[in-house]
């Protein structure tokens, strides 16, 4: 079962490859933010296999950050890429 999940591993770090050269070379802005959120995805579930081939509890913690991260990340890109800025300020006061 070690030698199974040892290779959904490494055929997820491939694939983070993959998001990674999206996320460089990708010709548009979605391409991009989907290439990140692709990221975050993978990370999150890279940490919990290799939380589960080293039976801890441990890294469910750092999952939850990335996350968050990732989500908050996904969210600005995409109102940046709509909007043009992330933050709207009033400026009549």
């Amino acid at each position: 079962m070690t030698t199974f999940l040892w290779v959904i591993v490494v055929l997820i770090s491939i694939s983070l490859l993959g998001f990674v050269y999206r996320l460089v070379i990708g010709p548009s802005t979605p391409d991009r933010v989907i290439a990140l959120d692709a990221i975050g995805v993978g990370l999150i579930s890279l940490i919990g296999l290799i939380s589960i081939l080293f039976d801890t509890g441990f890294f469910l913690e750092v999952i939850l950050l990335l996350a968050i991260l990732s989500f908050i990340g996904t969210v600005a890109f995409s109102k940046f890429t709509e909007k043009g800025e992330i933050i709207q300020r009033d400026r009549n006061s």
